[in-house]
């Protein structure tokens, strides 16, 4: 995986999923969920490669990080929550594929559950 549209169709074949454009700047492509428009992977060219950032499980930020020279603090994001993935070649596209899978598992909708649906119901009758 090398280019933005790869990464790009990559992650519209993930459920409920739209591209976004939020900062006026076409360099920059955000990924989204549909249903709570969090983002899960940030794309943009920087330094002659693409970019992709994606969060991370704080307890495996720092295990992509040493087991790949290309993945690194992610720019303008949370350090330990978020990477940057430089697609230079070095990164197996399986590796690759398997961070933004767990970016999307990450920032996903939540289900809610009966707890939840009952209290709504109390709040809706003013309880």
């Amino acid at each position: 995986m090398r280019t933005r549209q790869e990464v790009i169709d990559f992650c519209l074949s993930l459920d409920d999923t739209y591209e976004d454009y939020p900062f006026h700047d076409f360099n920059w492509t955000v990924m989204r969920h549909k249903g709570n428009k969090k983002m899960f992977a940030a794309i943009y060219e920087h330094m002659g490669n693409i970019w992709v950032n994606v969060k991370c499980d704080p307890n495996l930020t720092y295990m992509w990080r040493s087991a790949y020279e290309s993945v690194v603090p992610a720019y303008h994001m949370n350090k330990w929550h978020w990477n940057s993935i430089i697609l230079d070649g070095s990164i197996p596209t399986d590796e690759i594929k398997n961070m933004i899978d767990d970016s999307f598992e990450l920032t996903k909708p939540k289900k809610r559950g009966k707890s939840d649906d009952r209290k709504d119901s109390r709040n809706a009758k003013g309880v």
